[in-house]
């Protein structure tokens, strides 16, 4: 092989595999702070401790604690249901659906 073919295949090859590291790192950030699901994510830990100051005060007995802590996580659950479906972020439309069962769950909670 001429030596200006093997440096030209080098440097592509190097240029590809450093191409490649960049977009799963930037991919990976993407999938963590995108702001819809950081703000799914977020009410749903709120909920979560609300759930829990419901249950400490005595204005939830434990089975409906434990049935509200269900219905969070199932909704987590469809978050990343939904991510999965598209590289890591949800769309504004699936942001609205979740948004509505928040909304349902952070009544039942009544605080």
């Amino acid at each position: 092989m001429k030596p200006i073919l093997k440096t030209a295949m080098l440097s592509l090859s190097l240029a590809t595999i450093v191409a490649g590291a960049t977009g799963a790192s930037a991919t990976t950030t993407w999938q963590n702070d995108h702001p819809r699901r950081a703000e799914v994510n977020a009410r749903l830990t709120h909920e979560n401790h609300r759930i829990g100051e419901s249950r400490r005060e005595g204005e939830i007995n434990q089975r409906q604690a434990y049935r509200l802590r269900m219905d969070d996580h199932r909704i987590r659950e469809q978050e990343r249901a939904d991510a999965s479906r598209h590289d890591g972020h949800i769309t504004r439309h699936e942001q609205a659906g979740l948004n509505h069962e928040e909304n349902r769950v952070s009544r039942a909670i009544g605080r």
